[in-house]
């Protein structure tokens, strides 16, 4: 797979929507499965809020981007309006009857779900009990399930669950150290998330490689805002740095990554925080934001860290590196699980775009013979993808992830089994 973009699109195309809800925003595309093409993609931002906007953007060209402020949508300004907005866009672009199905990024979906699955009543109860163990995005994905069974009511909804690709772990690698009878009848253990993510890069990488995924070892870190590292032995994921919930692992932009437990303890009983204070604190004050002081965004600190004369510069540079150490730390526990490693991928908003943290991430890798050529490392960003290793290291990959199109395909795949199924 490989992203292709196209200014002119036929009509007569078969296409999947996408839908990434979340619990103020809607994120869609229109995408062709079979090629990537993305025949309309948007995003509706704040909703239920006075500051609702939608903006849409036909054949993905910013030239053509729409931006429809809530003035021009009735109140509530909530997901069901949005995608009310959306339907219209399509009808007058004449794409409605392009949609074969909708797909749905649906966060957890525990020890349930290992595969692409047909959204049915008893699915939306279990995803529903499964908010427990993702509270801030069940709910949500539940959500815009509802509002798009109501705008796309003849149309087949299927669920595309970010802890599938992890499904494959080994009880040695999702299994916590505590009292067994807590996963039996809890259902505590390590799931993993980004899964669309870290298959598509894999997948990619194959292809760079030219061998089937099947044969394929890689080490795999999706860097964003949130932030994982994946293992993958066989085309399979193995481990993964993400546990039963996305707080654990790595250092991300708000949240702590994994910490001493009793630092929990601690908190409540020594300064006082009430529980809902420490969750707050753990995933949305904590990583780069918390130890910065300034911002979560790489971008930001790390322009503030080359600004020698920013007050600020000494705690972002601090931030980064503790950021990058954890990262490299994971990357290189990680080679345990492993007898052979092809190599080593960067994908996210920080992994496709930022040398600097690739460097100081790379520099620390010596030991697993991963050495950037700097001249590629600096050249390869903004939704470029290719190898950035010099020539007698590791391939070391930046890829451009696409969960949407992963998505497409899956639920594409899905119609067309189920069709060959009732022949």
């Amino acid at each position: 797979m490989s992203k292709q973009q196209s200014a002119s699109t036929p009509t007569s195309v078969e296409a999947i929507l996408v839908i990434n809800c979340g619990s103020s925003s809607v994120k869609f595309s229109l995408i062709e499965p079979e090629s990537g093409t993305t025949l309309l993609s948007g995003l509706a931002e704040c909703l239920s809020t006075p500051q609702a906007s939608i903006k849409i953007r036909h054949n993905a060209r910013i030239d053509n981007e729409e931006l429809i402020e809530t003035s021009a949508l009735a109140a509530p300004f909530d997901h069901q309006i949005a995608l009310s907005a959306l339907v219209n866009k399509l009808v007058q672009l004449n794409l409605v009857d392009n949609i074969i199905a909708v797909g749905h990024r649906v966060v957890h979906g525990g020890e349930h779900y290992a595969q692409p699955t047909l959204i049915n009543t008893r699915v939306k109860k279990t995803i529903e009990a499964l908010a427990k163990l993702a509270p801030l995005h069940n709910p949500a994905n539940l959500i815009g399930i509802n509002a798009c069974q109501q705008a796309f009511s003849t149309l087949p909804q299927v669920a595309i669950f970010d802890t599938a690709f992890h499904q494959s772990m080994p009880e040695k690698a999702y299994l916590y150290g505590l009292p067994f009878e807590l996963y039996q009848k809890h259902s505590i253990r390590r799931y993993g998330f980004h899964g669309t993510s870290h298959y598509f890069v894999a997948n990619q990488a194959a292809k760079f490689m030219d061998k089937p995924l099947q044969q394929c070892n890689l080490i795999s870190a999706h860097l964003g805002n949130g932030c994982s590292v994946t293992v993958i032995k066989n085309g399979q994921s193995v481990d993964t740095s993400m546990g039963m919930t996305p707080l654990e692992g790595v250092m991300m932009g708000t949240r702590s990554g994994d910490i001493d437990a009793s630092i929990i303890f601690h908190l409540v009983e020594q300064l006082g925080f009430s529980i809902e204070q420490v969750d707050t604190l753990l995933n949305k004050k904590s990583g780069l934001l918390g130890l910065s002081e300034l911002s979560n965004d790489c971008r930001t600190l790390e322009s503030a860290m080359l600004d020698k004369n920013n007050p600020q510069s000494t705690q972002a540079e601090l931030a980064l590196t503790v950021f990058c150490y954890r990262i490299a730390k994971s990357i290189a526990s990680f080679s345990a699980s492993l007898s052979e490693l092809d190599g080593l991928i960067f994908t996210g908003g920080i992994g496709e775009n930022s040398s600097w943290v690739r460097q100081e991430i790379v520099n620390q890798l010596g030991l697993l013979n991963f050495h950037l050529c700097e001249e590629n490392n600096q050249a390869t960003r903004f939704g470029t993808s290719g190898n950035i290793a010099i020539s007698t290291s590791r391939p070391c990959w930046v890829i451009a992830t696409n969960e949407e199109w992963v998505i497409a395909e899956q639920t594409a795949q899905l119609l067309k089994s189920n069709l060959a199924g009732e022949l």
